[in-house]
């Protein structure tokens, strides 16, 4: 049977096209640039806030930190501003896909909405439902890509002698309660992110084509991508145990190996 595959161009599309950062980002907080540093910082330390806008007029002129005003605590906050850096600022239409990359260059980044600042976004902001759904159809569609090729390399059901004994019993058992439901499809398809991680670590000629520089490597870099599915699945919290840096490392790791996949051509019967 020929199964369809999902492409992972198609999630790059469906976010270059249509998911910006808009759906993350949040309306920058400011304060006019004559405001009293105590009274500021006294406001900042309420809302929890290391970085407000400062006000010129109508318009957001620059921005302050909360660490700046605590050194000093004199003066207004005009006299702390700071100008904001190109590389600081993105554009309200830049594509979410494109923000991970720009974010483990820089702990936040300022957003142009028509010429004029008007909201920030954080790698906090990750946590945002916008930015779970990317991260959900990557791992998804990678698992998807794995699952196509065990059908490829274990014809035949012989990933059946391949995989332990415990594991094969979990997919028989999950199978069998299917049928009674009249569900079920293929035993194969009720194998779970694990199973499929083994049955490709034990093809040598998969390691090498997936860029996989050893099985020891290749089984710690799937077993991360499934506790980011399972954190997402679940709503946790997407750096439980890591580091925002890893993160994004991570995702770009799983764009990589998801194409890497999808080019693996070999004719299924």
């Amino acid at each position: 049977m020929k199964h369809l595959k999902s492409r992972s161009q198609d999630l790059r599309s469906l976010f270059e096209n249509n998911i910006t950062i808009e759906y993350v980002a949040e309306p920058l907080k400011a304060m006019p640039a004559n405001a009293e540093v105590t009274e500021v910082l006294h406001w900042m330390q309420a809302q929890n806030f290391d970085v407000i806008g400062v006000e010129t007029g109508d318009i957001i002129s620059g921005y302050v930190e909360r660490s700046s005003l605590m050194q000093s605590k004199e003066g207004t906050c005009g006299d702390y501003q700071r100008v904001f850096h190109p590389k600081e600022l993105i554009a309200i239409s830049t594509p979410l896909i494109k923000l991970l990359p720009i974010l483990q260059q820089t702990p936040r980044l300022f957003v142009l909405d028509c010429n004029q600042v008007s909201g920030i976004v954080t790698c906090g902001d990750l946590q945002k439902a916008p930015a779970r759904m990317l991260l959900f159809g990557l791992v998804t569609l990678l698992e998807m890509n794995l699952l196509r090729l065990v059908r490829i390399y274990y014809p035949q059901d012989s990933w059946q002698k391949v995989l332990k004994p415990e594991r094969l019993e979990v997919a028989q058992r999950l199978w069998r309660e299917s049928q009674e439901r009249n569900e079920a499809t293929d035993l194969l398809d009720y194998l779970q992110f694990c199973d499929k991680r083994e049955l490709i670590l034990n093809q040598p000629e998969l390691l090498q084509q997936l860029g996989l520089k050893s099985k020891r490597f290749g089984e710690r870099f799937l077993k991360s991508a499934e506790q980011l599915r399972n954190r997402l699945a679940h709503a946790q919290s997407l750096v439980s145990g890591s580091s925002w840096t890893e993160l994004i490392s991570l995702a770009e790791a799983m764009e990589r190996l998801l194409i890497l996949c999808e080019e693996v051509e070999i004719i299924e019967n």
